[in-house]
C-alpha cells in the first residue's frame, strides 16, 4: 500500500471475473496455477484460523473458507438437534460462493442511478440541527468526527460514503489498516490526518479509480509512549457502551414517598394535633399532650424513610437484574462473578496488529476490523471490507423486513466512480442487526452512543416495566385500598356525627380540646387508610424476584426477562432439544461403514454395533484414493478448525464435525492445515436446516471439479445412484458401481441399526463435474450454482455413527418433571430411530406416547394437530419451523410452554413460547437474545431448577398476600369497632401503634416471607393454570380463619378484659384502661408475628418450620420485630400510648398469641371442599345483597356527574377561549349529535377539514437489554 499503483491493483477491475478474494481481502486468479499455495511451508499458523494466518496482501493465498474462532460459540455446522448450523438463516437457503470482483455488478439499466456532485457531497455530511455537537471535536487527530461517520448509517447514504472517500478514505481517516487492523500498542497518537487529505473534493472521473492521493498508505498508529490504550480514539469516538442511566437518588425517592396524598393528609393532621397539644400544655402548664403529635410525626418520618429505602433498594435490584440480562458466556471459574459483569457483554473476533483475537464488545474501537459469520449480532456500525454472501436481518434496527444483501465497500466504490452506483448497493452494517448468511470482515465506524443501535437504546431508557404478577398485585392493592378507604370514610362520618351530636353535652370544653378531639378522629380515619393500603405487595414481588434470580445464576440459570421467572413456575410443557441438553455433547465416532459393506466400530457400549474390524484396521486397508476422498470429505466440507490451547492443538467448532475430524486425524493421518491449504475451493454450500446437509466444491487438478456433501444419512442415500467399491485397491481413482434398490435398502438398514443404538449418523457423498459452475445448473445472483439443481445422481462414500452419551442426571430430572405435572417433549433433528432410543432411555417416551417426523407433522391441519399434540412425545427430523408450530398449538390448547433452542432459526420458537431457554455454551447470539433464560451449562437439569425457583417466587408472593390480607381485615375491623364503641371516639389502637403495625406487615413481612428457597417437595404438586386466581381456597380458609380468631381474642380482651384480668390490673381507672389497651395492642402484634410462621406453608400440611433454619432473612427479621415490640412496651410510654406490663399480663399476651399456631392446625384439618361450599354460598349471598347497592351507588355517581356537567362545560369553554388556534385545532371536541346516524358523516367531515399531518414514524425496539457502563 505504498503506491498508487498498488492501491489500484487492490481495488481490482470490473472486467476481471476470474479474480477471487478470500475472507481477509486478498486476491488471486483461479486460472493461474502458480497462484495456489505450494503447501504447508507457506503457512504461518494462527490460533484462530483453520487454514491461514493473517498475511500480507502479496502473499499467495487460496480462495477458500476462513472460519472464525468458535471458543465462544460454534460456527455454522451440522451440529445440533436439527442437524442444522448453530447459525441458520431465517429466510433463505441461498448458496454462499467465493465471490469475484464481478459478483457485485448491478445492471444500471434496471435500476435508478445515484449520481453525486460537489453540492450533494457537501450536503451529505451536513450536520443535523440536533446533532451539531457530534461534528465539533477539539484536537481531533483523525480526519472525521463522530457526526460525519454517523451520516453514513442514519439513514444509509452512499453520498456520505462517497464524501468520506470510500473504504480507503475511511482507512486513512481513521488511521487503521484494512488487513492488520489497529495497533495493539496504540495510545496517544502523533500528528493529525486532515479531512482534505483523504476525502475527494470532486466527483472522480471514470478513469480515476482511486480516491486517494499518490501516497495511499494508511498512517500506522504510533504510541507516544504515554496515555492509556487507544486514549485519543476513545476521547474522540467514545467507547462501545452507553452512559449509565441516572438512578433516582435516595433524597428524591424520599420526597416521592412523602408526596403520597394520604401521608400528606396524615402529616397535616399530626401537625394540627401537635399544635393543639403544645397549646394545651402551655395554657394548662401541665401534661404532655404534645407527645402524641411528635410521635405521629416521627412515625410518618420512619414510614416514609423505610418506603424510600425500599424503592431505592428495588431500583438497585432491577439494575442488577438488567446487568445479568445478556452476560458473556461464563466458564465454571467465573460463574460466581456474574453479578459484577456487564449487561449484554460477549466476545467478538477482531484483527489487531495482524493477529486475530477475541475481545469484549465493550473494547471495540472505531477503526477495528471485525469478523462476521452467520448468527452473529452486529455490535457496532461499520462498512463491509470483505464478504461472501453476507445477508443481514435489519428489522430490529431499521424496521426493514427483507433480508439485506451486503456488498464490500471497495466494490461499491468502483461502481460509484464508474457511474454505475445504484440504490441496491449496500456496504453498511447496522449495529443491532443480525447476520443471516455468509462470512466476512468490516471496519467499525461508530460505537456506543454514536451507533445506530446506541441511539435507539438511549431513546428507550425508561423505567422498567412491571411484570404480570406485579400488575395483578397492583390491581389487587388498589381494590384493597378502595375498600379500606371506604371503611375509613364510613368510620370518619360515624365518629364525626357522634362528635357533633355530643358537643351540646359538654359546654365546658375549650376550643382547643374540641379541635384536638376532631383532629384525633381525622387521624384515626387517615391511619386506617394507611394501614389498609398494601404498599408491600409490589415490594414482595421485587424482593422475591431479586432473591430468586440471584440464586438462579449460581445454579446455571441466567434470567434475562423477569416475567419468565414467574411464568416458569407454572409451565406445563417443556419442548427440549436433544444434543447437549439431554446428552453430554461429547461426540465420538464409534462405528461406521465405508461403501456398502466395509463396517468398523470402536468404543461403543452396544455389542450389536461392534464389527469384526476396528477403525484402525479398516483405515489401514483403505486405498490411497479412497482415503484421500474420505479425508477431503471431512476436512474441506467442515467449519471446525484447529486451535492451540494450553500447549496442545485441539479442534474447535461443531461437536459433530470435531468428532469426524478426530477420526480423520487419528486414524487416517490427516493434516488439516495442509489439506485446506492445498485445496482450491470453487463454491461453499452452507448448512441449511431445510435440506439438512452442507457441501463444498474443490478443483481436482487435471480432472475438473468435485462436489462433496455430508448430512442426514437417509437423505444422502436417497440422492445416490452409485457407490464406491474396491476400497482396498490401489487405483488412482475410486471405483464406482450402480447402487441397486437392494443395496440402498441394505444401507438404510445399517443406518437404522446405528440409530437404534442411539448413534447419530452422518452420510457422505460426492459427485464429479468437468466444469464449475455446471452448464446445466441454474445460477444465483452471485453466479454460484444452485445446489438443488445438481444434488442428484451422487456417489455414496459412507456413513459414520457418532455416540453422544445421555447425561446421567437427565432420567431423574425427567421423573421430577412428571411428578410436577410437566410434560416433556423431545424435538430433534435426528431420525426417528435415534430419537426414540434416546427418548426411551431418559424416560420421555412412554408406551402410549406418539413419535412423528417433522415433514409429516407440518402437513397436519390445526384440528389434527390438536388431537395429536397432547400425546406427542418425540418429534424427529424436525426443523425450527416445526418447533415453532408445535409451541403455537400447545399454547392454543391452553398450555404454558417452555422451549429450548440454540440456533438462529430457533428464534421464532423461543419468542413464541411462554419461556424460552437458550444454550449458554452452544447457542448463537440470536438465540440468546430471543430467549428469556440462558442455561449456562446447557443442561436439562437446570430447567428443573428454573421450575423450582419460579414456583418459589409465586409461593413467596402468595404467602405475603395471605399474611397481609389477614392483618388488613383484623386491623380495620378492630379499629372501626373500637372507635365506634368508645365513648371518646378513640380506637384501641392509636395512630402510632397502627403505623408500627403497618411497618410490620408491609416491609418486614415482605423481607421475611419472600426469601424462602424452594424445597424438593415443591415439585410434588401440579402447576397452577394461567388464569388462576391469586387466592386459592386454602388461602381463603387460612385468611378468614385467622382473622376470626384474632378478632375474637382482641374483642374478648377489649370488651371483657377488665373483668377477666381484674386481679392483675391497676386499681387506678386511668392506669387500668392504659394497661388493658396495651394488652390488646401487644397481643395483636404478637399474633401477627406468630401468624407469620403459619403463612410459611400454603398447603394443608402441618410442618410450618420446614427449612426455617436455612432462611436467615426470616430469622433475622423476626428477631427485629420481637425486639422492637418489647422495646415499645417497655420504653414506648407516652409516644405509643402504652405502659409496662407485669409478667402475668405478658403471659396472657403470649399465650393468646401463640394459640394461633394450634388454631392453624384445626383450620388445616377442615377439607377445602367443604369450606369452599360454605364460602361460595356466603359470597353468592353477599353478591345478591350488594348488587343493588352497587347499582344504586352507580346511579348516584351518575347523578352527581350530571349535576356538575354544566360546571365542566363552562370551565372547558372558559379554558378554551384562552387557547391559541393551534391548540384548539390540535384538540378538537367532537360535536354532539342527537342522531347517531349523523355521527359517521360528521366525523368524516371533520377529517376533511383537519389539515394533513405527517405520520409519526414507528420506532422498532430491538429485543436486547440496555447496555450500561459501570
Amino acid at each position: 500500500m505504498s503506491s498508487s499503483n498498488n492501491d489500484t491493483s487492490r481495488q481490482g477491475s470490473l472486467l476481471s471475473p476470474v479474480i477471487v478474494t478470500d475472507f481477509s481481502g486478498r486476491e488471486r486468479s483461479i486460472s493461474t496455477v502458480s497462484s495456489a499455495w505450494s503447501g504447508p511451508t507457506d503457512l504461518n499458523p494462527s490460533p484462530t484460523s483453520p487454514i491461514s494466518p493473517d498475511t500480507a496482501w502479496n502473499a499467495p493465498d487460496p480462495g477458500r473458507l476462513m472460519v472464525q474462532n468458535a471458543s465462544h460459540r460454534p460456527s455454522q455446522s451440522i451440529d445440533g438437534d436439527t442437524l442444522r448450523p448453530r447459525a441458520d438463516s431465517f429466510a433463505s437457503s441461498t448458496d454462499t460462493v467465493v465471490r469475484s470482483r464481478a459478483n457485485s455488478e448491478v445492471d444500471p439499466a434496471n435500476t435508478s442511478k445515484a449520481v453525486y456532485d460537489d453540492v450533494s457531497l457537501a450536503d451529505a455530511l451536513k450536520p443535523d440541527p440536533r446533532n451539531e455537537l457530534d461534528f465539533q471535536v477539539e484536537d481531533n487527530r483523525f480526519a472525521f468526527s463522530p457526526g460525519q461517520l454517523n451520516k453514513m448509517q442514519n439513514p444509509k447514504s452512499l453520498a456520505a460514503f462517497h464524501a468520506l472517500g470510500g473504504l480507503y478514505g475511511l482507512e486513512r481517516g481513521l488511521r487503521t489498516d484494512l488487513n492488520a487492523g489497529l495497533s495493539i500498542d496504540e495510545g496517544c497518537l502523533d500528528g493529525t490526518v486532515r479531512f482534505q487529505d483523504v476525502a475527494p473534493s470532486a466527483e472522480p472521473t471514470s478513469t480515476e479509480k482511486a480516491p486517494l492521493p499518490a501516497d495511499t498508505s494508511a498512517p500506522t498508529p504510533v504510541s507516544a509512549g504515554n496515555g492509556s490504550p487507544f486514549e485519543d480514539r476513545i476521547r474522540i469516538f467514545s467507547q462501545n457502551k452507553l452512559p449509565a442511566r441516572k438512578s433516582t437518588g435516595l433524597l428524591k425517592l424520599f420526597w416521592i414517598a412523602y408526596n403520597d396524598k394520604i401521608i400528606i393528609l396524615l402529616t397535616i393532621a399530626a401537625v394540627v394535633s401537635l399544635s393543639l397539644g403544645i397549646y394545651s400544655t402551655i395554657s394548662e402548664g401541665t401534661g404532655v399532650d404534645w407527645v402524641e403529635g411528635v410521635a405521629i410525626c416521627v412515625a410518618i418520618l420512619i414510614v416514609t424513610v423505610v418506603t424510600a429505602v425500599n424503592d431505592w433498594q428495588k431500583e438497585r435490584q432491577f439494575a442488577k437484574l438488567n446487568k445479568r440480562a445478556s452476560l458473556p458466556l461464563p466458564t465454571p471459574k467465573n460463574w460466581t462473578q456474574l453479578t459484577s459483569q456487564q449487561n449484554d457483554d460477549r466476545e467478538v473476533k477482531v484483527t489487531r496488529s495482524g493477529k486475530t483475537n477475541m475481545v469484549s464488545i465493550y473494547d471495540i474501537m472505531v477503526g477495528d476490523i471485525l469478523h462476521l459469520e452467520a448468527g452473529d449480532s452486529i455490535p457496532a456500525d461499520g462498512i463491509l471490507v470483505t464478504g461472501y454472501g453476507v445477508k443481514c436481518d435489519e428489522s430490529s434496527a431499521t424496521g426493514e423486513s427483507d433480508q439485506m444483501k451486503k456488498t464490500p465497500g471497495q466494490d461499491v466504490w468502483v461502481q460509484i466512480v464508474d457511474g454505475k452506483a445504484t440504490k441496491k448497493l449496500d456496504p453498511f452494517l447496522i449495529s443491532g442487526s443480525k447476520v443471516l448468511e455468509g462470512v466476512g470482515t468490516y471496519v467499525v465506524t461508530s460505537v456506543g452512543p454514536y451507533s445506530t443501535y446506541g441511539r435507539i437504546l438511549l431513546s428507550l431508557q425508561t423505567p422498567n416495566d412491571p411484570t404480570p404478577l406485579q400488575v395483578k398485585l397492583g390491581r389487587l392493592a388498589d381494590w384493597i385500598g378502595y375498600l379500606g378507604t371506604a371503611a375509613a370514610g364510613i368510620l370518619f362520618l360515624v365518629l364525626l356525627f357522634r362528635f357533633v351530636a355530643d358537643l351540646p353535652n359538654h359546654p365546658d370544653k375549650s376550643g382547643a380540646d374540641k379541635g384536638k378531639e376532631f383532629v384525633d378522629i381525622l387521624i384515626v380515619a387517615v391511619t386506617v387508610i394507611v394501614v389498609a393500603i398494601p404498599e408491600g405487595l409490589p415490594l414482595a414481588v421485587t424482593l422475591a424476584l431479586a432473591f430468586a434470580t440471584t440464586r438462579m445464576v449460581k445454579e446455571n440459570n441466567l434470567v434475562r426477562v423477569l416475567r419468565a421467572c414467574e411464568t416458569m413456575g407454572n409451565a406445563t410443557v417443556i419442548c427440549s432439544d436433544k444434543t447437549g441438553t439431554l446428552t453430554q455433547n461429547k461426540m465420538t465416532v464409534v462405528a461406521g461403514t465405508w461403501g456398502s459393506n466395509q463396517g468398523f466400530s470402536q468404543g461403543t457400549e452396544d455389542e450389536d454395533v461392534k464389527s469384526s474390524m476396528t477403525i484402525s484396521a479398516v483405515s489401514q486397508q483403505l486405498s490411497a484414493p479412497i482415503k484421500d476422498l474420505i479425508i477431503k470429505s471431512i476436512a474441506l466440507n467442515s467449519t471446525a478448525f484447529e486451535q492451540e490451547k494450553d500447549g496442545s492443538i485441539d479442534f474447535v467448532g461443531s461437536k459433530t464435525e470435531v468428532a469426524m475430524l478426530q477420526l480423520a486425524r487419528d486414524y487416517m493421518g490427516m493434516d488439516l492445515v495442509s489439506e485446506r491449504g492445498s485445496a482450491e475451493i470453487a463454491q461453499l454450500i452452507p448448512f441449511d436446516s431445510s435440506r439438512k446437509c452442507m457441501g463444498a466444491v474443490y478443483r481436482v487438478p487435471g480432472a475438473g471439479y468435485r462436489l462433496l456433501v455430508k448430512g442426514a444419512s437417509e437423505l444422502m442415500v436417497g440422492a445416490c445412484t452409485t457407490q464406491i467399491i474396491n476400497i482396498d485397491s490401489s487405483k488412482e481413482r475410486p471405483d464406482v458401481e450402480q447402487l441397486s434398490d437392494a443395496q440402498k435398502q441394505g444401507l438404510l438398514e445399517i443406518i437404522d441399526n446405528y440409530a437404534h443404538k442411539s448413534l447419530r449418523t452422518i452420510g457422505m457423498v460426492y459427485k464429479d463435474f468437468t466444469a464449475w459452475p455446471p452448464v446445466e445448473a441454474k445460477h444465483t445472483e452471485d453466479l454460484s450454482a444452485n445446489f438443488e439443481n445438481f444434488f442428484h445422481d451422487m456417489t455414496w462414500v459412507g456413513v459414520v455413527g457418532i455416540q453422544d452419551p445421555l447425561r446421567p442426571e437427565v432420567p431423574s430430572a425427567i421423573r421430577k418433571c412428571h411428578s410436577a405435572g410437566v410434560q416433556v417433549k423431545m424435538v430433534t433433528g435426528d431420525n426417528v430411530a435415534t430419537a426414540t432410543a434416546i427418548a426411551a432411555s431418559c424416560g420421555i417416551k412412554t408406551e402410549d406416547g406418539l413419535v412423528m417426523e417433522g415433514p409429516k407433522f407440518r402437513q397436519l391441519t390445526n384440528a389434527e394437530m390438536d388431537e395429536v399434540v397432547p400425546r406427542l412425545q418425540v418429534l424427529a427430523r424436525s426443523s425450527p419451523d416445526d418447533k415453532r408450530i408445535l409451541v403455537e398449538r400447545l399454547k392454543a390448547l391452553g398450555e404454558t410452554v417452555a422451549v429450548t433452542g440454540d440456533g438462529t432459526n430457533d428464534g421464532p420458537a423461543l419468542r413464541t413460547a411462554d419461556v424460552g431457554f437458550s444454550m449458554g455454551i452452544a447457542g448463537t447470539e440470536v438465540a440468546k437474545e430471543a430467549s428469556s433464560i440462558i442455561l449456562l451449562d446447557d443442561n436439562f437439569k437446570s430447567i428443573i431448577t428454573a421450575i423450582s425457583w419460579g414456583r418459589a417466587v409465586n409461593d413467596a408472593v402468595a404467602k405475603f398476600l395471605q399474611f397481609q390480607v389477614t392483618v388488613n381485615i383484623t386491623a380495620v375491623i378492630l379499629t372501626f369497632v373500637s372507635s365506634v364503641y368508645s365513648s371518646d371516639n378513640t380506637s384501641v389502637l392509636s395512630a402510632v401503634q397502627l403505623l408500627w403495625v403497618n411497618l410490620i406487615m408491609d416491609t418486614f413481612a415482605a423481607l421475611a416471607l419472600a426469601t424462602d428457597a424452594p424445597t424438593e417437595k415443591i415439585l410434588d404438586r401440579k402447576p397452577v393454570p394461567k388464569h388462576a386466581s391469586l387466592f386459592t381456597m386454602t388461602m381463603w380458609k387460612m385468611i378468614l380463619g385467622q382473622a376470626v380468631y384474632q378478632l375474637a381474642i382482641t374483642f374478648m380482651l377489649y370488651f371483657a378484659g377488665d373483668k377477666l384480668l381484674y386481679a392483675h390490673l391497676s386499681s387506678d381507672p386511668e392506669m387500668r384502661t392504659k394497661q388493658l389497651s396495651t394488652v390488646v395492642f401487644n397481643t395483636f402484634v404478637w399474633m401477627q408475628i406468630f401468624n407469620e410462621f403459619n403463612n410459611r406453608r400454603l398447603d394443608n400440611k402441618f410442618n410450618i418450620f420446614e427449612g426455617m433454619l436455612r432462611n436467615y432473612w426470616f430469622l433475622g427479621i423476626n428477631a427485629i420485630m420481637v425486639g422492637g415490640q418489647i422495646m415499645i412496651v417497655y420504653v414506648g410510654g407516652q409516644a405509643f400510648g402504652v405502659t409496662r406490663l407485669s409478667g402475668i399480663l405478658w403471659g396472657v399476651c403470649i399465650i393468646c398469641s401463640i394459640a394461633c399456631l394450634p388454631w392453624a392446625i384445626v383450620l388445616r384439618l377442615i377439607p377445602d371442599y367443604h369450606f369452599g361450599l360454605v364460602f361460595n354460598a356466603v359470597v353468592g349471598g353477599m353478591t345478591v345483597v350488594l348488587r343493588p347497592i352497587a347499582k344504586a351507588c352507580k346511579v348516584i355517581g351518575h347523578g352527581i356527574k350530571s349535576f356538575f356537567r354544566p360546571v365542566k362545560r363552562f370551565t372547558r369553554r372558559f379554558v378554551g377561549k384562552g387557547k391559541s388556534e393551534d391548540e384548539v385545532e390540535l384538540n378538537p371536541q367532537p360535536a354532539d349529535s342527537a342522531d347517531p346516524e349523523e355521527a359517521p358523516a360528521r366525523i368524516e367531515q371533520n377529517k376533511q377539514k383537519s389539515p394533513e399531518r405527517p405520520a409519526t414514524p414507528t420506532l422498532v425496539v430491538p429485543p436486547i437489554t440496555i447496555t450500561t457502563s459501570p
